[in-house]
C-alpha cells in the first residue's frame, strides 16, 4: 500500500511540474502531464527510501539554526575570498565515510553540504557510504581535518533531527571514523 501511495504522490508532483513548465493549466496539459508522469515512473523507477526514524523538534531546530549560521558564515567567507585582490584560494577534495549509511542520510547530508558556499559534493560512493567533498580555501592540514569534522557534524545534526533511536545511538557512540581522517 505504501508503494502505491508514494507513486501517487510522485505522479501528482510530476503533473504539477509539467503544468508549471507549460505555464497553462488546461485539460490537455493535465492529461499530458499524467502521461509523462506514468512514463517517468514506469521507465525510471526510483528506489524505495525507507524512513525508520522520527522527527524530533529540538533536533530540527538545532539543525535549522546551525544551518543558517553556517550559511551566513560561509557566504561571508566566500565573498571575502572573491573580493580580496590577488588571493588565490587553495582547495582540496576530502573523503568522509558517513556513520549512518542509509540512502536518506547520504542524500540529506550531501544536500545540506552542497547548499553551503565553499563546499560541494563531487561524488557519492553509495556502497561504501563515502562522500567526496570539495572544500574551498584549504591553507594547512588542519583545515582538512576541520572539513571532515564539519561533514560529520552535519550528519550528526541530521540524524539527531530525524534518525531512528538506533541511528542516534550509533552516531553518539562513534564520534569519528578514523579510516578517512
Amino acid at each position: 500500500m505504501g508503494r502505491w501511495r508514494d507513486q501517487l504522490i510522485a505522479s501528482g508532483w510530476l503533473v504539477l511540474v509539467w503544468n508549471l513548465l507549460w505555464g497553462d493549466l488546461s485539460w490537455g496539459n493535465l492529461l499530458g502531464g499524467l502521461l509523462v508522469a506514468i512514463a517517468v515512473l514506469l521507465f525510471f523507477p526510483l528506489p524505495p527510501v525507507t524512513f525508520d526514524g522520527r522527527l524530533r523538534l529540538r533536533g530540527l531546530l538545532v539543525f535549522a539554526v546551525t544551518f543558517v549560521v553556517e550559511l551566513v558564515r560561509a557566504s561571508v567567507h566566500v565573498a571575502r575570498i572573491a573580493i580580496q585582490p590577488g588571493f588565490v584560494p587553495r582547495s582540496a577534495i576530502v573523503a568522509v565515510r558517513l556513520r549512518v549509511p542509509t540512502d536518506l542520510n547520504l542524500a540529506l547530508t550531501a544536500e545540506a553540504l552542497s547548499l553551503v558556499p565553499g563546499t560541494l559534493i563531487v561524488e557519492v560512493d553509495r556502497a561504501a557510504a563515502l562522500l567526496y567533498v570539495h572544500v574551498l580555501d584549504v591553507r594547512r592540514p588542519s583545515d582538512l581535518a576541520d572539513a571532515r569534522e564539519q561533514v560529520r557534524a552535519v550528519e550528526r545534526r541530521i540524524v539527531e533531527a530525524i534518525g531512528s533511536p538506533d541511528e542516534v545511538r550509533r552516531i553518539r557512540a562513534d564520534p569519528a571514523d578514523k579510516e578517512y581522517s
